[in-house]
């Protein structure tokens, strides 16, 4: 039996969504993040080092990382097409979007998180003003214009095709689905936007994605959308 070791408003979500995907039976263990820190609480150390999720287990098999994670259970268990046929171009936009998702995508959009958390900390009244303007400029000057260079970049690939790997839905599409839910609930992805926005109405409106959600409860991210 397949265990997701599922934290809260996380990107184990789309792990949770895949297994729905696969019509995979699995169990999940909850873990909830700290309120104040929005960490990790410390007993995902005892599952894997990093203490962080996805996290699943599959008899003796322990595997972190969504793009591992995702590959192995369409590697292993897919019986439904969520992989394009090997050696072709659909496959090879496949394996591109598996790992642009986190590789590229994700980094500007935690790093906004991150600024976006220090100018709004509490801190010595003196301090908040230097503080304010670092992140600030730190945004304006790289984050944002990042943030938007991806999402046009996006907008176009998806005026190419339905979906992210062709015309059928992937595995990719779910591996890009946080990027795209998190660049709506903090980064300004919206109707200006109409492909992107499109692909996650489109998404959200899959049964398999409303039945993870009811597993898998709490999703900030969606509700921000």
């Amino acid at each position: 039996m397949i265990t997701v070791h599922h934290l809260n408003n996380s990107r184990s979500q789309r792990v949770l969504w895949l297994l729905e995907e696969l019509g995979l039976p699995y169990e999940i263990k909850r873990y909830q993040r700290d309120r104040k820190t929005m960490l990790a609480p410390p007993a995902l150390r005892e599952v894997h080092p990093l203490g962080k999720s996805p996290v699943i287990t599959d008899g003796a098999l322990t595997l972190a990382e969504s793009g591992a994670i995702i590959e192995y259970l369409v590697d292993t268990y897919d019986k439904s097409h969520l992989a394009p046929a090997r050696g072709t171009a659909e496959r090879l936009r496949y394996t591109y979007w598996l790992h642009y998702a986190e590789g590229s995508a994700m980094p500007p959009l935690l790093l906004k998180l991150v600024f976006d958390r220090i100018e709004k900390s509490p801190m010595p009244f003196f301090a908040r003003p230097i503080a304010r303007a670092i992140a600030g400029r730190a945004k304006g000057a790289f984050i944002d214009p990042q943030i938007a260079l991806h999402l046009d970049y996006l907008e176009s690939e998806l005026g190419q095709s339905a979906w992210f790997a062709g015309a059928d839905f992937s595995a990719a599409d779910i591996q890009m689905s946080f990027p795209l839910e998190a660049a709506a609930a903090r980064a300004g992805l919206n109707d200006s936007r109409p492909k992107l926005t499109d692909f996650l109405e489109r998404i959200h409106a899959r049964p398999a994605y409303k039945r993870a959600l009811e597993r898998g409860g709490e999703y900030e991210l969606l509700s921000r959308c």
